[in-house]
């Protein structure tokens, strides 16, 4: 029986990968040592599991930004108007990635980065492909061959991960009409089979296709996509075991499709669905020649295995198929998980009873070997399991876990009705009445530029060389310069900056209680930008007020609208590493009810306009669509509990970006915040027609600055936007604000974007007013 790994984080146990891409960004740096940088990584990454004992090493699941961006430049699917990045031959093809990750502003070329959205139900981001009607591909990139030597040189012969073809399509999006994506699949698998071909030439036994949409809802023709593909496969490369990967959920109505095709080995997530194993095997359509891998240790989250569950399922696999056909892995890449336990040294922020039930990435490796040792009756591995079950017991038992006041204040609201007072319409002539906003109405998303001075303040705080009263002073002082600067600039609802806050998510999470902490847990979200989850290991209350002193000082400040800010339930349940032992709705319910004593406390202090969150209500769903009836009840329920109690006059705020809201848009409006502002910069309000379409009534901020990107938008580009929008939705019902928050800008490009964006709501204005005195 053989282990694998399907991916290993690689930004580094220190966030080296981030450090070196800011440091080549900013020009700090050279080309080469940012290559460096991921060779050392990557050889680390290799050698760690050589040295534990996995048998299928993975080689390619390290990038410099993200896995699907690499299989686009791969394969050359490189849209138009980075050619002439191309052309400038003093670029190289590793800016030309950034630059399609990025944006690109240099030598008189302005060119848009490529659209970003979430990698299925993670809060991964990964860069969207663009296709278009018979569009051709060549292989561009060798980066998938260089990897596979680069490992084969050190030593250790690895199995490639490449991202499968169809999903590949599935995944990108149509830049034009008159055709479906999966119609390329023609023109991409050639390039595929070139791929092969001097992969094969180089060696490799073992190959691993990551076709994660065979999770989803597909149609027959896409189902029979897959066949054409690894028929082909097949054909061309009999001797290469191909390993085919499906993970975050079960093949469902695919799995039919999935037993039928020709691949050595069938990958299955038995952590999300482990029914499926019994399925695949009362069904008597599994080839007498395919292999199974047990995705048996959770990518996704950090607790650790119950070996004696595991046991169950691989020793029940293993009598219907025997020990040859079998292999055991990691649910899904472990990018979604942090390095290395060990580097938690803090028991003040993670203690040793919260530890033990832990295992990040390096642990996970530990535990799908030590599972094998098991099968195997190796000698060492009794006071391994007896351990295990030792923890698995401490966690189930210990009164950490449960608050039995939080539970029935659950309780209580399980059937109560969740509504605001009066409908929006009536709530909006109140609030235009007590708010006095003038049209386009301009804010910010919440979070101003968090400066290395600013951040430096934190860090010392943390250590003691600052007095609280020092702290606080430092970023009371920046709070003033914000707001002088927001009231100069005349954005029209202020917000204080979150200068206090280190994450959206964990700033929350360290103020109420059943949340820990990590010092070194960090995951990549997008490209350079790695987020620390907090973990969530017990119920959930609100001890105390968390923002109120902070908005209440900046409100004192000016006499303009200073907006509230907080995360929403459901964002704060996606960032964090869950509790498994109970209903994610149930988790979610506790956390509503915390938000919800802000929200109230926000009020009574006088602030009137207050912004809730949920940029990951999306991300939420359930990759199938006959489950996101019972998930979307709850979360948007969880949701309006938030707020539930405010007054018609105070006005709710929600956020969302990079999200597809077509297929949800009813749930969205009945999540009834006053406004939302959502990102639509980059797919140039494509976004909006999905609220066209609906007929949206509450308030809309599509976002005309996207701020994933270094590029200063000009007053033009953001007009043009604009005029997009009103081409769509009525002039009243729109906010004029950027597509996120500001955290991770500079000052400088910051100032710039938003004069011009403060101008071209000005500008509209103008326009606006003379076809009405017309």
């Amino acid at each position: 029986m053989q282990t694998h790994i399907l991916g290993y984080p690689r930004i580094g146990s220190n966030r080296e990968l981030k450090k070196a891409c800011e440091s080549y960004w900013s020009g700090t740096t050279t080309l080469q040592q940012l290559l460096k940088t991921g060779e050392e990584i990557k050889l680390h990454n290799w050698k760690l599991q050589q040295e534990l004992g996995v048998d299928l090493i993975p080689c390619n699941d390290f990038s410099y930004y993200d896995q699907v961006l690499d299989m686009a430049l791969t394969v050359g699917a490189i849209p138009d108007r980075y050619h002439e990045v191309i052309l400038d031959k003093q670029n190289t093809e590793t800016d030309l990635y950034f630059a399609m990750a990025r944006g690109y502003q240099k030598k008189g070329l302005d060119i848009t980065a490529m659209e970003m959205t979430k990698w299925f139900d993670t809060n991964y981001h990964y860069l969207v492909p663009e296709f278009y009607k018979n569009q051709q591909f060549n292989l561009f990139s060798s980066k998938i061959i260089n990897e596979y030597r680069e490992a084969k040189r050190a030593g250790i012969n690895t199995k490639p991960v490449i991202l499968g073809p169809v999903s590949f399509l599935l995944l990108g999006k149509e830049k034009e009409s008159g055709f479906h994506r999966i119609d390329l699949l023609d023109n991409l698998l050639p390039v595929y089979v070139k791929l092969l071909t001097q992969l094969e030439e180089t060696g490799i036994e073992y190959v691993q296709f990551d076709e994660p949409c065979l999770a989803t809802d597909l149609s027959e023709k896409e189902q029979q996509s897959f066949q054409v593909a690894y028929s082909k496969i097949k054909k061309q490369f009999p001797h290469i075991k191909v390993i085919l990967a499906n993970y975050f959920d079960c093949y469902g109505n695919n799995l039919e499709t999935a037993l039928s095709l020709p691949v050595h080995t069938l990958h299955l997530d038995v952590v999300r669905c482990p029914s499926q194993l019994k399925d695949i095997f009362s069904s008597g359509k599994l080839s007498s020649n395919t292999h199974l891998s047990l995705g048996i240790i959770d990518g996704r989250n950090i607790w650790i295995n119950d070996f004696q569950q595991s046991l169950l399922l691989i020793t029940d696999a293993i009598e219907q198929l025997g020990e040859n056909r079998i292999s055991i892995a990691t649910s899904c890449s472990l990018l979604h998980v942090p390095c290395d336990l060990d580097a938690e040294t803090n028991e003040k922020s993670l203690t040793p009873e919260i530890k033990q039930w832990l295992a990040f990435a390096k642990q996970k490796v530990e535990e799908l070997v030590t599972l094998k040792k098991i099968i195997e009756g190796e000698d060492d591995t009794t006071i391994l399991r007896e351990n295990n079950a030792i923890a698995i017991q401490n966690r189930k038992a210990s009164p950490l876990i449960h608050n039995y006041e939080v539970k029935q204040r659950v309780a209580a609201i399980a059937n109560k009705p969740i509504n605001r007072n009066k409908p929006f319409e009536v709530r909006k002539t109140i609030q235009k009445e007590k708010l006095g906003l003038p049209l386009f109405p301009i804010t910010t998303i919440g979070s101003f530029p968090q400066t290395q001075e600013v951040r430096s303040w934190r860090a010392n705080y943390k250590k003691g060389n600052l007095t609280e009263e020092q702290y606080v002073q430092l970023l009371k002082e920046e709070i003033k310069e914000s707001i002088k600067w927001q009231e100069s600039t005349n954005i029209d609802v202020l917000v204080h900056g979150e200068f206090e806050r280190n994450d959206m998510v964990e700033y929350f999470g360290e103020q109420l209680s059943g949340f820990a902490f990590t010092k070194n847990g960090w995951v990549q979200s997008y490209g350079s930008r790695c987020v620390k989850p907090p973990i969530i290991y017990g119920d959930v209350h609100r001890p105390k007020p968390m923002t109120v002193g902070w908005t209440t000082y900046a409100q004192s400040l000016t006499k303009k609208l200073m907006k509230g800010m907080l995360t929403g339930p459901v964002t704060i349940l996606q960032w964090s590493f869950v509790r498994n032992d109970q209903p994610r709705s149930e988790t979610t319910s506790q956390i509503a009810l915390a938000i919800q004593d802000e929200v109230l406390d926000l009020e009574k202090a006088g602030i009137k306009v207050i912004q809730i969150d949920e940029p990951a209500i999306r991300e939420g769903l359930p990759l199938k669509m006959a489950d996101w009836k019972t998930y979307l009840n709850w979360a948007i329920r969880c949701f309006r509990i938030s707020y539930f109690g405010v007054k018609d006059e105070t006005q709710i705020h929600t956020h969302m970006c990079y999200s597809e809201f077509n297929d949800i848009i009813e749930n969205i409006a009945a999540m009834d915040a006053d406004v939302i502002t959502i990102e639509t910069s980059r797919s140039q309000m494509e976004l909006l027609d999905a609220f066209v379409d609906f007929n949206y009534p509450n308030d809309i901020g599509p976002g005309v600055y996207d701020i994933h990107s270094p590029r200063v938008p000009s007053k033009e580009e953001m007009v043009d936007l604009l005029e997009k929008a009103i081409a769509l939705i009525p002039a009243e019902q729109i906010w004029v604000n950027p597509d996120c928050g500001l955290k991770t800008r500079h000052w400088e490009e910051t100032k710039l974007a938003l004069t011009a964006l403060v101008d071209a709501a000005q500008e509209m204005r103008k326009k606006v007013s003379k076809k009405v005195l017309i």
